[in-house]
């Protein structure tokens, strides 16, 4: 699956190397002795977390008394997370374009770059931008939200472009001794079309998966380690559709280690599927949709080995495991609580939501570890 060197070793034995020189005679055997393998190990850790969806009953509580933004509040109990982990993971579901754009709710949804900040400054280093609302605010929000992301030093972000070439191109990253390559790609734009004359806006498999599956497998070729982000299924729904089980071996197949799917804004199973791991949907992270099964999400990790020996490299995905995250809202104020901080204060009957939703994650396959995030 992945690229591998093999160092051969060749020996040359010369008889006589030049004037004077004396023939060596051997009368017996000689023991040799073979050199210890040469190993080295390299490991990064990656951390996961679901949609971040902007209503505006959630930046309405971040504004200040200024006129600006401030989201740390919200966040502050995920910050003490993330922020050990060499990658931090989410999916950024409202267009960051700003105040400058005017800010916007459902259905079209435009959002404060302050978010953004404050992420970062959470450890979020990993964020994905295809989505179904990547188009809400057209070529000026993606082009007023790049301008923001592109200024974040550390941060890989995929998904939205402003020219084909960045598009076409496949960034290889490093870690820990580790390259990887970060995709992110969308089924569609809630019925917003890309314009003819700039296609690169938002990665889509719309009409063909097979874009993205090639760039999957030309990542593979580069990279020890291929991320792929999904945007896909079924809003509201806890179980993968046909076509996400199908589109997620496809793009096992094609080179994909780790595959993070979005958009039910609910949770649904982990899966291992031939050499990668999948999780169909970490559910929201935080938004203002009313009903318990929205406000709890998944956080999720791993780490990610590799292993080179006498030039040889493999890459194995280890310690997998989740665990569930509950925001509060609702017109009171919006605080992300890993569920091991939650009383029935907070959320009724937490402990029996806890067994149910833990099991939704470990229905197709209870290899995953729960909890110890």
């Amino acid at each position: 699956m992945k690229k591998t060197s093999l160092i051969i070793s060749m020996c040359l034995c010369l008889w006589g190397c030049g004037p004077g020189s004396t023939a060596m005679q051997s009368s017996g055997p000689v023991e040799t002795s073979e050199p210890a393998p040469s190993v080295k190990t390299y490991r990064a850790s990656l951390f996961m977390v679901g949609d971040a969806l902007l209503h505006d009953g959630v930046y309405e509580k971040g504004m200040q008394a200024d006129g600006s933004y401030d989201f740390t509040s919200m966040i502050h109990r995920i910050k003490d997370i993330a922020e050990p982990y060499d990658l931090a993971y989410y999916n950024q579901e409202s267009i960051l374009g700003g105040t400058e754009l005017g800010l916007s709710s459902y259905p079209c949804f435009n959002s404060p770059k302050e978010w953004g900040r404050d992420m970062v400054s959470a450890g979020f280093n990993l964020v994905s931008m295809a989505n179904n609302h990547a188009l809400d605010k057209g070529a000026e929000g993606i082009q007023s939200s790049l301008s923001f992301w592109k200024q974040q030093k550390g941060v890989v972000e995929d998904g939205t472009y402003t020219n084909h070439m960045d598009q076409e191109a496949i960034p290889i990253h490093e870690i820990n001794g580790i390259s990887y390559a970060f995709i992110s790609y969308t089924y569609g734009t809630n019925g917003i079309p890309l314009p003819q004359n700039q296609p690169y806006l938002v990665n889509t498999f719309e009409t063909d998966t097979q874009p993205f599956l090639d760039k999957v497998k030309a990542a593979d070729s580069l990279a020890d380690v291929v991320i792929a982000a999904v945007h896909w299924g079924t809003e509201y729904v806890n179980e993968p559709t046909e076509a996400q089980k199908t589109l997620a071996q496809q793009l096992s197949d094609c080179g994909a280690d780790i595959i993070i799917g979005s958009h039910p804004h609910v949770i649904e199973p982990f899966a291992r599927i031939g050499d990668a791991v999948c999780f169909y949907s970490l559910g929201n992270f935080i938004s203002s949709q009313q009903g318990t099964e929205m406000n709890i999400g998944m956080d999720a990790a791993l780490d990610i080995v590799k292993t080179v020996e006498d030039g040889v490299t493999t890459i194995s995905i280890q310690n997998v495991r989740a665990d569930l995250l509950y925001c509060t809202g609702y017109g009171n104020a919006y605080e992300i609580y890993p569920f091991e901080q939650l009383d029935d204060s907070l959320l009724n009957g937490y402990q029996d939501l806890y067994a149910q939703y833990s099991g939704i994650i470990t229905e197709m396959d209870d290899s995953i570890g729960i909890g110890g995030i």
